[in-house]
């Protein structure tokens, strides 16, 4: 029987196979990786939101501190988001013909709640606490970045688990005073590791059990 194929035949079969592995690989890496891309995680930009709220303004320009708007930080899992009511405090006093604060003074007057696009919004099978990472020493800024030099809100850091998991296998190398966590301007020292080893068990830190993924994980 004569030969079907010729043998330049086993070069193209060759090829095939080795750019069928190759394709497969790197559709394996995009779909592993993607979530580290800034496109997907929407690291650095800022979201649309009723009202252009400048943390900027607020906290460095006026001195405000988180806890005045995030009142439940401390004590709760969530941070909270402040009321209409806390806006007009001052609002109803200063700025009060203000065109991008009219949302504010509807929301005020129609007694309905301004619908703020969550910026750190984790995944519904993510468990976080900002109480306990707050009363263990970690800084707002370790999360969320330089908020206080924001104009507009947007999200540092990716919080991919690989994330968050780098600081729970070495908490020493974020955790500071319990009077500094809401310091924007707090610089760790030369001595951090040293100092954070110390506050990990000062504050009881458990640091066998944060890579449990019942941890974040219930």
């Amino acid at each position: 029987m004569a030969q079907v194929f010729g043998r330049s035949m086993n070069w193209v079969a060759t090829a095939s196979i080795i750019g069928g592995v190759v394709v497969l690989g790197t559709a394996l890496g995009v779909l592993l990786n993607i979530n580290r891309l800034d496109y997907v995680s929407q690291v650095g930009v800022a979201r649309d939101q009723p009202v252009p709220f400048s943390h900027k303004h607020h906290v460095t320009g006026i001195g405000i501190d988180c806890r005045y708007c995030h009142t439940s930080v401390e004590e709760s899992a969530f941070a909270g988001i402040p009321p209409t009511e806390t806006c007009m405090t001052c609002h109803s006093l200063l700025w009060t013909e203000a065109a991008m604060l009219e949302p504010v003074r509807a929301s005020f007057r129609d007694n309905k709640p301004l619908q703020w696009t969550r910026v750190h919004d984790l995944p519904d099978f993510v468990y976080f606490k900002h109480d306990i990472h707050v009363n263990k020493g970690i800084g707002c800024q370790s999360c969320h970045g330089q908020v206080d030099q924001m104009p507009l809100m947007y999200k540092e850091k990716t919080l991919n688990m690989e994330w968050c998991l780098e600081c729970h296998r070495a908490p020493e190398e974020q955790i500071r005073p319990r009077e500094e966590v809401f310091n924007m301007n707090w610089s760790p020292p030369i001595d951090q590791i040293e100092l954070g080893r110390r506050l990990v068990e000062q504050y009881d830190v458990q640091t066998k059990q944060l890579t449990d993924c019942s941890i974040c994980h219930l």
